[in-house]
């Protein structure tokens, strides 16, 4: 087993988030457990606390610079240290660009790539002075292609793995790591308001694979000795195309 850390997690009531938190907590590290829905974050950290983990709840907004702040120094003063970001909150309403859901859009900018920054920017200072830490970002095969519908989800993906890489470039004592998942089973369908593009989406998941499998990506990212650095991990269902 690797050594415990400290690990936050965004979006972590919910899909990969929480299957992270399972995963990890199994390992034994110490969860810092962020998420909008004060409630969900609550029973999961109760669940993982009755099998002898330590998880800590913390609502968080990861659109708003100074939640994301809070929340690291949350894990700052229950543990001390943080040694891994999880930036995992998203959303994926996806449509067509001659639908003009602008709103959708911004949101998509606001949770996906700013929520990013967000992350980043609280968890750096923190990670520079201890001279150790990691940033693991959860980006989409989306990420690595573009489909109809997905322009702006893809455009935002995309971004993920740029970001992590500008990342990884400047640091040598950080390490990145940007994980792609494929057709996954969680709440992201939910989000897809464009009728059409759902049913689409909806007929994709016969072929899904469960949120673990991702969790159990982050795992083995996080486990590697600490000059081992898992830039980049692609999962998808074996039946994908």
């Amino acid at each position: 087993m690797s050594v415990p850390k400290v690990v936050l997690i965004t979006g972590a009531g919910s899909g990969i988030g929480e299957a992270a938190a399972h995963r990890l907590a199994e390992a034994g590290h110490r969860l810092v457990l962020g998420g909008r829905r004060s409630d969900r974050l609550a029973a999961l950290a109760q669940a993982i606390e009755a099998r002898g983990g330590s998880a800590l709840p913390h609502r968080l907004d990861v659109t708003d610079p100074a939640s994301m702040r809070s929340f690291v120094a949350a894990a700052q003063d229950r543990y001390g240290r943080v040694d891994v970001l999880v930036n995992n909150a998203g959303v994926m309403p996806l449509s067509r660009l001659d639908a003009l859901r602008t709103d959708e859009w911004d949101r998509m900018i606001d949770v996906n790539l700013r929520g990013v920054l967000h992350g980043i920017a609280a968890v750096l200072p923190v990670m520079d002075a201890q001279g150790a830490g990691h940033v693991v970002n959860i980006a989409s095969v989306s990420g690595l292609r573009v489909d109809p519908t997905a322009a702006v989800y893809s455009a935002t993906k995309h971004a993920v793995r740029a970001l992590s890489e500008g990342l990884r470039q400047e640091s040598r004592h950080l390490r990145v790591t940007v994980i792609s998942p494929g057709a996954t089973r969680s709440e992201l369908v939910d989000s897809i308001g464009d009728r059409a593009t759902r049913e689409a989406v909806t007929g994709l998941m016969d072929i899904a694979i469960p949120a673990a499998a991702i969790g159990e990506a982050i795992h083995y990212a996080i486990a590697q000795p600490a000059e081992v650095d898992v830039n980049e991990i692609v999962v998808r269902p074996t039946a994908q195309g």
